[in-house]
């Protein structure tokens, strides 16, 4: 991030998640907490714990562990523990970042004095109805798209528009260089642990293993072009995973009955995701239910790597304005087979990313908490 001039006055922001585990509403927590710290406020977040936390201590925030987040009567039972760690912690912000932490940061700020602001960030596409409807009861209602704002508005007639802030996610550049490549050792690791991923165009789809990812269209793309003439090789990137072994297996049986199993790998999540971007010839993102945001869209795009995907939602948002050439209507096979051939093909120069850098987001969500706490 870059360099921050020294606040007129120091706030303490209190952050409310379930967890720290993994996600992108958890990943932001520690982004805006991260900024925080280097702009020389002080940053808490309370959750019921996690792998991230020793990360986000290290990073200067404090933790405060407290289960706000499980699903259970017993839950509400914390709005009284909650509204004291409220009152030793005298904050000028509360930001509420899913759904019943925020239900309980609200119960909870009922008789402070003095009350912190509270803010709120809606970083998916809830199902509309009272108990989603908490997360547009900030002073000031964080989206993550304009996707989720007319999302929002549409369901919910009596939000004032004014207090809604399109603040998108946001990506180091530093994490995903333009124009990367991973060295020799890396690619030849990765090619002996995947020997069926050589020697063609490689389609990457990264996504985990739940089926509105898209994976289904993915494999089929992959027969399509091959009855084209048109030979690739498909990485399902991140759907491996505990308990969704009968989902996998329904995939490889698919794969079987398309005549590509040859050509299709099946992983868990990597940490190296870079370099398989960067070695991929395309970045898919297939889901066939509109997304809030598409991370993974700006992830490519930032490393020059084409992405191919479905017009909707925030990954049509994106697409539309950073990579027009990578839509295609959604769930449309005819046509998704048609724009992976021409990008195949061709595809369209990328520009450096000029916006959705995490600097863009921390800035933004930091100019918000100063403007409310005045």
């Amino acid at each position: 991030m870059s360099a921050v001039p020294t606040p007129a006055r120091t706030l303490t922001v209190v952050q409310l998640i379930p967890a720290l585990n993994a996600g992108g509403a958890e990943r932001s927590a520690l982004e805006v907490a991260r900024a925080l710290v280097q702009a020389g406020h002080r940053s808490v977040v309370v959750s019921a714990g996690g792998r991230l936390v020793p990360q986000l201590q290290a990073e200067g925030s404090e933790h405060v562990e407290l289960d706000i987040g499980r699903k259970s009567l017993r839950t509400l039972g914390r709005v009284g523990e909650l509204r004291r760690v409220l009152r030793d912690l005298r904050p000028d912000i509360v930001h509420a970042r899913s759904r019943l932490p925020a239900w309980l940061g609200w119960w909870a700020l009922k008789g402070l004095s003095p009350r912190p602001h509270f803010v709120t960030t809606v970083h998916g596409l809830n199902s509309p109805g009272r108990y989603s409807s908490i997360l547009l009861r900030g002073e000031r209602v964080i989206v993550v798209s304009q996707t989720v704002r007319d999302y929002a508005l549409s369901h919910y007639p009596w939000l004032d528009p004014a207090r809604v802030r399109v603040i998108p996610r946001g990506i180091d550049p530093d994490d995903f260089p333009y124009g990367h490549r991973p060295d020799d050792a890396w690619r030849k690791a990765f090619f002996a642990e995947y020997p069926m991923l050589a020697g063609a165009p490689l389609l990457t789809l990264p996504a985990r293993g739940t089926r509105l990812k898209g994976h289904h269209d993915a494999i089929e793309l992959v027969a399509a072009l091959k009855h084209r003439g048109i030979d690739t090789r498909l990485l399902l990137l991140g759907v491996v995973e505990p308990g969704r072994e009968a989902y996998v297996d329904e995939l490889r049986g698919l794969a079987r009955a398309c005549e590509v199993s040859a050509q299709v790998a099946f992983t868990p999540p990597r940490a190296d995701v870079r370099d398989i971007y960067a070695v991929s010839a395309l970045v898919l993102q297939l889901s066939n239910k509109p997304e809030a945001f598409g991370r993974t869209v700006v992830e490519a795009l930032s490393l020059c790597r084409p992405v191919l995907g479905y017009a909707h939602g925030g990954v049509g948002e994106l697409l539309a304005e950073l990579y027009p050439a990578g839509r295609t209507p959604p769930g449309d096979r005819e046509k998704l087979v048609e724009r992976a051939a021409e990008l195949l093909r061709v595809a369209p120069p990328i520009l450096p990313l000029q916006n959705y850098r995490l600097s863009d987001l921390q800035q933004a969500v930091l100019a918000l908490y100063e403007e409310l706490a005045g």
